[in-house]
């Protein structure tokens, strides 16, 4: 992964890296996490050792709001053939103009997808890490988890609304409360972290990886594990 002795940059064309510069402090922990946490205490779903599984990028984005940090999320489409209606970090697949999947390639993806589904300026944003890759068995997936500060917060908002219902900020202490945390429970019996905020349910692989930045972050606070929130079979 290029970092170029951590020197910050996200723009659309030419190299894009990971830079630590100048963050603020409340953000420390999670540098700390994403510099220690292994991938099988993200998820027990890790990519296919074969290579298999189709290499995409969500931008996991810290902002600060008017109640302090702040996480960027987005609504997608209901008619959309994977994951429709779910909330979710912005983000796709690589395309092949995005480069090495090993390389700069998911830094790229995360920015570009970001523009595209939230009207995001990409400049304003500083990359500081990844989390290590992970896997969306259900739609074959293979995720890198890009970590961002948005230094210049800019205009976000639905671009495509074939693919975005809404763009949202979720302030951390929100997902933090435990009035808002439950274990969401699929038809199939899979269960997972979920939370209710901003008059939607988070469930899924964005749960999963936002209740694990809380976690190794030291952010979490005890909340009830058998408070149940029941999905559909659609979900």
């Amino acid at each position: 992964m290029t970092r170029a002795g951590d020197t910050a940059s996200g723009t659309r064309s030419g190299r894009v890296t990971l830079g630590k510069e100048d963050l603020p402090a409340w953000l420390d922990p999670v540098v700390h996490a994403a510099a220690t946490v292994a991938p099988r205490q993200l998820s027990r779903f890790l990519p296919p050792e074969d290579g298999a599984g189709r290499q995409s990028a969500v931008l996991v984005l810290f902002g600060e709001g008017e109640r302090g940090p702040e996480l960027l999320l987005m609504e997608r489409a209901s008619s959309l053939r994977s994951h429709a209606g779910q909330p979710s970090f912005p983000g796709g697949a690589l395309d092949p103009e995005d480069g090495d999947p090993q390389g700069d390639g998911p830094l790229r993806a995360a920015l570009r997808e970001a523009e595209e589904e939230t009207g995001l300026d990409p400049s304003g944003v500083q990359l500081f890490d990844v989390l290590p890759k992970l896997y969306i068995p259900v739609s074959g997936f293979v995720v890198t988890p890009v970590l961002g500060w948005w230094r210049v917060p800019s205009p976000v908002g639905v671009v495509d609304p074939k693919e975005t219902a809404r763009v949202f900020t979720v302030p951390v202490a929100d997902l933090t409360d435990p009035a808002n945390r439950a274990t969401a429970v699929h038809p199939r019996g899979h269960r997972g972290p979920a939370f209710l905020v901003e008059s939607t349910l988070v469930w899924g692989f964005t749960a999963g990886v936002i209740d694990r930045l809380l976690h190794f972050a030291g952010w979490e606070r005890p909340w009830d594990r058998d408070r149940q929130v029941p999905l559909d079979w659609g979900a």
